[in-house]
């Protein structure tokens, strides 16, 4: 499926592909097959599948273009995907970070789909400057890659919002432009939404952790009334969220559809965070050793 998009289905194809599989047999013998009928230079990894920011660094190592593109295999490029990576780019040269859209692929057809086209993978209409990217959707500068260094290997998730962070750190922009696109296959149950929203929330609280000038949601300490206000916003968000998320839905049907499910999604989200505080201090207060 994300092999068949992006050699078969791209106009424009990349110089090289580079496959990190992560012990799956099935997958290492579909690349394998793809390797042997196509001119496109494509390298396979075998590894132990870890976590995202370690395949990526592994795959990063071996990747030789001046610009890196990510995508998942879960995910399907579009067929000008590799051109609009290099226009915008070329057109870019502040941009150390590049990507755009990720639309559902069942996004006709699943209420599930498109609350997480609005929730999880907002794709706005225009391009603009922005905070981050997702790792499914994203191309960097090689020049800019060895500055900043690998993913961050301790991060179970959000490993794609440290990267962009540390990249924007360096004095680099990061754009996004609405024409490079993927569909990607969003989780198709309830459970699997709300459990990818608490594990999110814990990222969260882990990345704003290592770096506490980060945007955050929530005040890292009580010190003012600033503080407690915006305290106070974290626990309101729960309420007014799913409203303003279900807002962004096409027609009421769904937006009267997807606010119990945005309801859930808010609570996991924030959950996952005051859970990983809550950890925090139990670890603190046993003499354990504490890494954010």
């Amino acid at each position: 499926m994300a092999l068949e998009a992006l050699i078969d289905r791209t106009v424009e194809k990349p110089d090289q592909i580079v496959i990190v599989n992560g012990g799956d047999e099935r997958s290492d013998k579909i690349a394998h097959d793809y390797a042997s009928k196509t001119d496109i230079q494509i390298e396979v990894i075998n590894t132990v599948n870890k976590n995202l920011a370690t395949s990526r660094n592994i795959g990063l190592g071996h990747c030789t273009g001046d610009i890196v593109a990510m995508t998942d295999d879960d995910a399907e490029v579009l067929p000008d995907w590799v051109t609009q990576m290099k226009k915008a780019h070329a057109e870019h040269p502040e941009a150390g970070g590049v990507g755009g859209a990720v639309l559902g692929s069942d996004s006709n057809k699943s209420l599930l789909s498109r609350i997480a086209d609005t929730a999880v993978f907002s794709s706005p209409a225009s391009p603009a400057y922005v905070r981050t990217l997702p790792g499914v959707n994203v191309s960097y500068k090689r020049a800019v890659l060895k500055l900043v260094g690998l993913q961050d290997e301790s991060l179970f998730r959000g490993e794609d919002v440290d990267f962009n962070w540390r990249i924007k750190k360096l004095g680099y922009e990061i754009f996004y432009t609405p024409a490079i696109k993927v569909i990607h296959h969003h989780r198709p149950t309830m459970n699997g939404m709300v459990r990818q929203f608490f594990m999110y929330g814990r990222a969260y609280y882990h990345v704003r952790g290592k770096w506490p000038e980060m945007y955050c949601v929530y005040p890292h300490g009580i010190h003012s009334l600033r503080d407690l206000v915006k305290a106070g916003f974290f626990f309101a968000a729960i309420i007014y969220r799913p409203i303003n998320n279900s807002l962004l839905m096409k027609t009421w049907m769904d937006r009267l559809g997807a606010l119990f499910i945005l309801f859930l999604n808010q609570i996991a989200w924030r959950g996952g965070m005051v859970y990983e505080k809550f950890h925090f201090f139990v670890r603190k207060s046993d003499g354990s050793v504490v890494t954010l």
